[in-house]
């Protein structure tokens, strides 16, 4: 039953990925958080896990082991009408680009696809072999 265990993993952890691309695409134009200044894109760092909290033969899961902060500096945009361009009329843009995290959204629903097809795939061989048993 292990194979269930690997698939769950992977399922909660894409979620967590489309979820933090998706509050990057809403807020690739937000110039004020509550913490000041725009809003700083996230990545999802995953890493690998015990099925079980147990090492069983080497089988392993996939676990969010953070949720950070990109890094890149803002976007710095001439923009004197925006209600948030500084005194010079300059305004601090989030370091997003829209594309791209389409791109990393199709990659995180393609490997949801993936890990709902092999869970799938692991329920039909259990259902099968019970089957062979009642013969």
């Amino acid at each position: 039953m292990d194979v269930f265990n690997v698939s769950a993993s992977a399922l909660e952890a894409q979620r967590i990925r489309m979820n933090t691309i998706a509050s990057n695409m809403a807020n690739a134009q937000s110039t004020q958080t509550e913490a000041g200044g725009p809003y700083v894109k996230k990545d999802v760092i995953f890493q690998t896990k015990p099925v079980d909290g147990k090492d069983k033969e080497g089988l392993m899961g996939v676990r969010v082991s953070a949720v950070v902060d990109n890094g890149k500096l803002p976007i710095v945009i001439y923009d004197p009408g925006h209600p948030d361009a500084d005194e010079d009329g300059y305004v601090s843009m989030p370091n997003i680009n829209v594309i791209e995290e389409m791109v990393n959204m199709m990659m995180a629903l393609r490997a949801y696809e993936a890990n709902v097809k092999a869970f799938n795939m692991s329920k039909g061989m259990y259902q099968k072999a019970l089957e062979i048993g009642r013969f």
